[in-house]
This record gives C-alpha cells, structure tokens and sequence, in this order.
C-alpha cells in the first residue's frame, strides 16, 4: 500500500449517506468511539462523551465565528455572477472564488445591493481571483444584509436556521467554513465537562475553503495546502505546558485545532503562542507532537483530513473504521456523525 498515493485514501460512501441537515439537538447525533490501545469499537451518541473524558482533561475548541461569505450578485449586463469570499487582505480587498469568473474581466463590477459592490483586480492561480469590494458603513453589516451561510457542495437543501452551521462558542469572525466537529456541543454539554474538571482551552484557526479543495495530485505530495490564519495566546499556550508536564490529556475537537496546536507545537513538544499562517500537512508518517485524542466527523474520501485521521490511528484501522461507520449507516461530512478517537 502506497500512503502517498491518493488512492489509498477512497472509500465507497452511498450518496444516501451525506447528511443534508443538521441533527436537532446538537448533541443527539450518533458518535462512534474508537479506542487506539486496544482497536475496538463503540457505537454511542454524542452526548455520551462524558463518559470517556475525566478530570484534568484538556478539550480544545476552535472559537472561530463562519462570515456569511457566499454572495449572489450581477454584473452591470445583468449576467449573474455568485462570489465566495476566501481571505482577507485588507480592509477592502479579499481573495475570493468567482462563478463563472471566465465571464468576468479586470475592472468588471457585481452588484450585490445598493449598498455593497465588489470589482475585479486580478486573477489568480487555483481559480481565485482578488476583488476590491466597495460598500457603505461597516463591511460586516453590509455582508450580514445579503450574505448567506457557504455551506458545502455537497449540501444540497438549504438550511433553516443560519445559526446551525455555527459552534454555540463562535465568537471571532473569519472563516468560509464551520470548524464542524464543534457543532455537537450544547451550552449545557460543555457545563457538564466544566463541573467535571475537564478544561476547555479555545483556540483559533479561520478555515479556508482550502478545506474543501479536493486533492487532484496522484502524489498527495504535490498538493500544496492553503495557507489559514491561526491563533494560540500566551495564557492558553502555557496552559497547554502544563498539561503536557502533567501528562493530561490533550483532546482536539476538530481537524482545525489539530492544525492549530502541531503548528504551534515545537520538536520538544512544547506550546508557543503564535499568531500567524500555517500551512501545516499531515499525512501518514507524520509524528505528533501536541494531542492524545480527537473529535472529529467523517471526512470525504481522499481528502486531506482522511489523510489527517490516517496519520493519528493507521491507514488500515482509519479504513476498517470508515467501513464499519458505512454499514452502521452512519451519517457523514458537515452535518453528519462524530467520531472520538482516544
């Protein structure tokens, strides 16, 4: 078996399968638990996680806050054109995804409302392209009156209630996709951890739509990752040192806070605060340094956060598990099932 060939990373997923709705309440979602020592499986609901975590625990959690960034919009034509914002740049000008952008050329205008426009600066390589948007007031006001939540492609039927592609703990406004693993917590679950002595440490890591790139490359190794802005503050950094002294657990909740803390993590194993870019890939042969446990969802095949999972438990148990998680028809991506891997 090739681990840098991509293929080693597909499964066979019935459509069927790909959760198109959210799971009321958060917490009532099914989790399948799996254990590294001994590689058996348990087959729970999410709001059973307290039972495998237990004082002196650190649990992990992503605070960024998902912008309304998907925009339907038309040139001054009135040919329509939808644009996906992707990074900020400055206070005007972000990276964004254009559809179709072959209809746009440097200088042509999308309207949105009477109140935000946005013009096309350059194109860029990946199928991104820089735009400078104009608007009346404050950015976030104007993108909160048009604006709609990005979910996935792979979602099909619109969602409800915007508020359920958020964490209840969302507070830093950023990312073009939830840090969805976060998504099974209620307020009164992560009330419930807290009386039990576990710690909860936010992080911060805005997601890039990077994360839903897929990989194209044969060699996983010639995919080149998008880089995410990323947070670790000294309180929280020295708080993470001293679990680690302690020989407490660090869980991740979510593939983004992985990334977070293998960043912000040196050879030695010791927490830095850091507020700057990663870029970091981790695929099997990867050693981490930082976690013990994670929570997180099923991921598409081939996807780098298939890949992710592989490196923590094996390619050959990460494949066994997704296998049995599709004859137990459980439900997958966003807005799917948990899985905690401990």
């Amino acid at each position: 078996m090739d681990l840098l060939n991509k293929a080693s990373y597909y499964y066979d997923l019935p459509e069927e399968l790909i959760a198109q709705t959210p799971i009321e309440p958060r917490d009532a979602s099914r989790m399948l638990v799996y254990h590294k020592d001994s590689k058996t499986i348990e087959h729970k609901h999410f709001y059973d996680i307290a039972s495998y975590l237990k004082a002196g625990d650190v649990l992990v959690i992503n605070n960024t806050k998902v912008l309304p960034a998907r925009l339907y919009g038309y040139k001054e034509s009135g040919a329509k054109i939808e644009v996906l914002l992707h990074k900020r740049q400055d206070l005007k000008n972000w990276e964004c995804l254009a559809k179709p952008l072959k209809r746009l050329k440097i200088g042509d205008k999308v309207v949105f409302s009477e109140n935000l426009s946005c013009t096309l600066v350059e194109k860029l390589p990946d199928g991104l392209c820089k735009m400078c948007f104009d608007f009346d007031g404050v950015f976030e006001h104007r993108l909160s009156e048009v604006g709609t939540m990005p979910l996935p492609p792979y979602i099909k039927q619109k969602l409800k209630d915007q508020n359920r592609y958020q964490t209840v703990y969302a507070k830093v406004e950023g990312s073009s996709a939830a840090p969805t693993a976060g998504l099974h917590f209620t307020p009164e679950l992560l009330a419930k951890l807290k009386d039990m002595g576990v710690e909860i440490i936010e992080v911060l890591l805005h997601v890039g739509l990077g994360t839903f790139r897929p990989v194209k490359e044969d060699n996983i190794l010639k995919h080149e990752m998008h880089s995410e802005f990323y947070e670790m503050s000294k309180e929280n950094a020295d708080k993470l040192n001293a679990a680690k002294r302690e020989g407490r657990r660090i869980i991740a909740v979510g593939t983004t806070s992985v990334r977070v803390l293998e960043s912000a993590c040196d050879e030695n194993g010791v927490f830095h605060p850091a507020k700057q870019e990663t870029s970091i890939f981790i695929y099997p042969s990867y050693k981490f340094k930082a976690i013990d446990g994670l929570i997180t969802n099923f991921h598409l095949p081939e996807s780098t956060l298939i890949m992710l999972v592989s490196a923590f438990l094996g390619r050959d148990e990460t494949m066994k598990i997704y296998k049995t998680a599709v004859e137990n028809r459980y439900r997958f991506f966003s807005f799917g099932d948990a899985c905690l891997f401990i």
